[in-house]
């Protein structure tokens, strides 16, 4: 259910952390009364875990170019949700 969220390019699977960020997006939208809506229609293509130095880690998530200006409008609730779920971690849109 979660690959309605992310859509990679050459119909190609996601791995296993680009799908446990999807079905957060998934969880997002059924749960957050403020951003179900807004969600219902954006997915991602994409999403790295990359390591920042001195323990810190970051999620960047990549989106459609035609899905970043619905993306933007959200971003500051959505940022702080997913880094809410993935505590310790930034989440870089």
């Amino acid at each position: 259910m979660s690959n309605q969220k992310i859509k990679k390019a050459g119909g190609a699977e996601p791995d296993e952390f680009e799908a446990q960020v999807a079905q957060e997006l998934l969880n997002l939208e059924m749960t957050s009364t403020e951003l179900k809506a807004s969600l219902r229609d954006l997915y991602i293509t994409a999403a790295k875990e990359v390591d920042c130095g001195a323990g810190r880690k970051a999620i960047i998530i990549y989106v459609p170019f035609k899905l970043q200006k619905p993306f933007q409008k959200i971003q500051a609730r959505l940022v702080r949700e997913l880094e809410k779920k993935f505590s310790g971690r930034h989440v870089i849109i």
